[in-house]
């Protein structure tokens, strides 16, 4: 009994001293074998157990127990001391010093599709417009009921609107925007751009897309004429083409704007002698336009009989496959690096 009781002493006294001593994971581990193993120190004690009597085993035994639950505590907590430590000098050297200078980056393009908004937007800028923004997910009436389109129009059918439900939509164009704009600034002068995103249920091809982009321009006031519009484009053209494109405006139709017009731009590929690109006619159609038809005034809380006003609408890819030479709507959004690269 007294062999025993000196055996367990110095093991108690052995194994702390190895574990506080150990300075490697794989080290503990060897002491957790060496001593709680199944092979290890305090299974050879319990080996003994036989040799001793009746009373002295549960004493001997309980000592064991305490001894393993002490040996164990002492290895989880060295275990965690080692890993902070490891984690510790793994951060040191990982450490980044923001005294250092700064490498050198590539400079970073515009996508195209940007680059024509902001282009847009600054011309505007310049001639006195501000930028209003509105809600992709539109209501019906924004949408269509407040711009003089009818139940019965055909654009507003499920085969070419995405529709949530029955008064829920996704906006097919920016002009809600023109709505809403009018709706608090009511009778003030109106004077904006319309900037964003859009959709149709339209089949992907080189020319469409199911989503897209527009900016719609929208002036009300006194006394503002056709002639207005007329001036307004020409500057806009030949501030995004160049200053030799000559603007050509043929009868149109809109349900927003009485009378309407759609506007070409002498073409930027042949300057309009003639070319594959715009069918050797010397025109590329650019935008629709009009005069604000009474009705959409009316709905955005303005008196027809004492106010005009004039708005356009635009896409921003037309406007970049015209300008940069794109062949492909897709080639927008496909994200290829080469492609983005050239611009």
């Amino acid at each position: 009994m007294d062999n025993i009781n000196e055996k367990i002493i110095n093991i108690q006294k052995d194994a702390l001293n190895e574990i506080k001593s150990a300075k490697e994971s794989k080290k503990l581990e060897d002491i957790r074998i060496n001593y709680l193993g199944k092979k290890g120190e305090l299974t050879s004690i319990l080996k003994m157990l036989g040799t001793l009597t009746k009373e002295e085993r549960p004493v001997v035994g309980d000592k064991v127990n305490r001894l393993r639950v002490e040996i164990e505590e002492a290895l989880n907590g060295a275990v965690m001391q080692l890993k902070k430590a490891e984690t510790d000098v793994k951060f040191e050297s990982e450490k980044t010093d923001l005294t250092l200078k700064g490498s050198a980056q590539k400079y970073v393009r515009r996508h195209p599709l940007q680059a024509i908004f902001d282009e847009v937007e600054d011309i505007f800028l310049g001639m006195g417009f501000s930028i209003a923004e509105g809600p992709e997910i539109e209501k019906e009436y924004y949408n269509f009921e407040a711009l003089n389109m009818p139940a019965s129009h055909p654009a507003r059918d499920s085969q070419d609107t995405l529709y949530f439900n029955k008064e829920l939509l996704l906006r097919t164009h920016t002009s809600p925007v023109q709505i809403r704009t009018m709706e608090k600034m009511a009778p003030n002068p109106v004077r904006v751009i319309c900037p964003g995103r859009v959709y149709r249920r339209d089949t992907i091809d080189a020319t469409h897309s199911p989503q897209f982009h527009q900016i719609e321009g929208l002036v009300v006031d006194k006394n503002v004429k056709f002639s207005d519009l007329i001036g307004a484009l020409e500057v806009f053209i030949k501030k995004m083409f160049g200053e030799e494109r000559k603007i050509r405006l043929r009868p149109g139709f809109f349900p927003f704007t009485e009378p309407s017009a759609e506007v070409d731009v002498s073409c930027i590929i042949c300057g309009g002698s003639g070319c594959p690109a715009c069918k050797n006619n010397g025109w590329l159609e650019i935008l629709g336009s009009g005069t604000v038809h009474p009705f959409v005034l009316k709905a955005g809380g303005y008196d027809p009989e004492i106010f005009t006003g004039y708005a356009f609408g635009m896409g921003i890819e037309r406007i970049a496959m015209l300008k940069y030479g794109v062949p492909d709507i897709r080639m927008f959004f496909e994200n290829d690096i080469r492609f983005l690269h050239q611009f």
